[in-house]
C-alpha cells in the first residue's frame, strides 16, 4: 500500500514511529482524527473534514496545533505526491503526548496520513442488525470523531461478518436506529428519503449533510426521523453515505433483499457531480 505521512515537519514515504508506550495517546486513547477522500483529481469537502477535526480535538480536551487552512494545504500537497487521480484516504490526527488520565493540551501533536484506497464497487452490500449500541452523550465523547469510539463498532462489524454480512446497523441507547457501523444510513419510502434524526449519539456525517442538501435542492423530499428496525425492513430502498464509499446501496438487510432504487441513484449522481467540482488543482 502506497503511503505518505507528514510528521515532524516533513513528508515520509514510509510509516514512521510516532508514539511510545508511555505516551498519553498510546495508553489513554487521546486521539481525534478525521477521514477525507481524494479521487478523480477532486477532494470533496476537505475543508469541512479539517474543521471537524479541530472541533473534535477540542472536544477531546486537546489544543489543535494547525488551523483548517494549514491542514487543507498540507493534505493537497500530499495528494500531489501520488500519481494523478489516485484514490486516497486522507487522515489528519491530533493526539496528546503527556498527561496522567487527563491529557495535557499543550502536548498536542499532529500527524497526517494519506494512503491509497480504491473506491468500493457501488454494486451494493449487505447488513444485519447489531446487538451493539452507540453510546449516549454522557457516556462517551460522541461530539468528536475519536479513536476511542471505534472498538465497539469493531465488535459490531465482527459480529456481522461472523453471520455472513458486510456491515451492521446499530441502534442508539433508546433502541432506535442510529447508523451503520461505518457510515450513515438512509431509507426511502414512497419517494421520500429518510435518515435517522441526529441526536448526538452518532456522527452527523459530512457526506450525510452534503447528500441531504443536494437531494433537497433537487426537489426530493428529505426527512430526519426516528426510525425503527421495522421501518428499515419495510423500506423501498436502503443506502448509506460516508467517507469511504460516499453513496452506496444496501442490497440486503437481514433476509430482506433490496434493489438500488431511483432515489439512491439520484443521490449518488448528485454527490459525484458535486465532488468533481471540488478540484485538487
Amino acid at each position: 500500500m502506497a503511503v505518505r505521512v507528514f510528521w515532524c515537519g516533513r513528508w515520509h514515504d514510509e510509516d514512521p514511529r510516532i508514539l511510545g508506550a508511555a505516551e498519553h495517546a498510546f495508553w489513554m486513547a487521546s486521539v481525534a482524527f478525521d477521514g477525507a477522500r481524494a479521487f478523480d483529481d477532486c477532494a470533496p469537502d476537505l475543508d469541512r473534514h479539517c474543521q471537524r477535526l479541530v472541533d473534535s480535538a477540542r472536544a477531546m480536551m486537546l489544543e489543535p496545533t494547525l488551523d483548517v487552512d494549514e491542514m487543507v494545504e498540507l493534505a493537497l500537497d500530499g495528494v500531489r505526491r501520488f500519481p494523478r487521480g489516485t484514490p486516497l484516504y486522507i487522515r489528519p490526527m491530533f493526539f496528546a503526548r503527556t498527561g496522567f488520565v487527563l491529557p495535557d493540551p499543550d502536548s498536542t501533536d499532529f500527524a497526517l496520513v494519506l494512503h491509497e484506497l480504491p473506491m468500493p464497487d457501488p454494486a451494493g452490500f449487505s447488513a444485519c442488525f447489531s446487538s451493539y449500541r452507540r453510546p449516549a452523550r454522557d457516556m462517551a465523547p460522541t461530539d468528536a470523531k475519536a479513536s476511542c469510539l471505534y472498538p465497539n463498532m469493531q465488535r459490531a462489524l465482527a459480529e456481522a461478518r461472523a453471520r455472513g454480512f458486510a456491515n451492521a446497523i446499530t441502534f442508539d441507547p433508546c433502541g432506535n436506529v442510529a447508523e451503520l457501523a461505518t457510515a450513515n444510513l438512509w431509507i426511502v419510502r414512497d419517494g421520500v428519503a429518510l435518515t435517522p434524526a441526529w441526536n448526538g449519539t452518532f456522527l452527523n456525517g459530512i457526506t450525510r449533510q452534503r447528500v441531504m442538501a443536494l437531494l433537497q435542492a433537487d426537489g426530493i423530499e428529505v426527512r430526519e426521523a426516528v426510525l425503527t428496525r421495522e421501518d428499515v425492513l419495510a423500506a423501498d430502498e436502503v443506502f448509506s453515505t460516508g467517507n469511504y464509499g460516499k453513496v452506496l446501496p444496501l442490497v440486503q438487510v437481514e433476509d430482506r433483499r433490496f434493489r438500488p432504487g431511483p432515489v439512491f441513484r439520484r443521490a449518488r449522481e448528485l454527490y459525484f457531480d458535486f465532488a468533481h467540482g471540488q478540484r485538487v488543482g
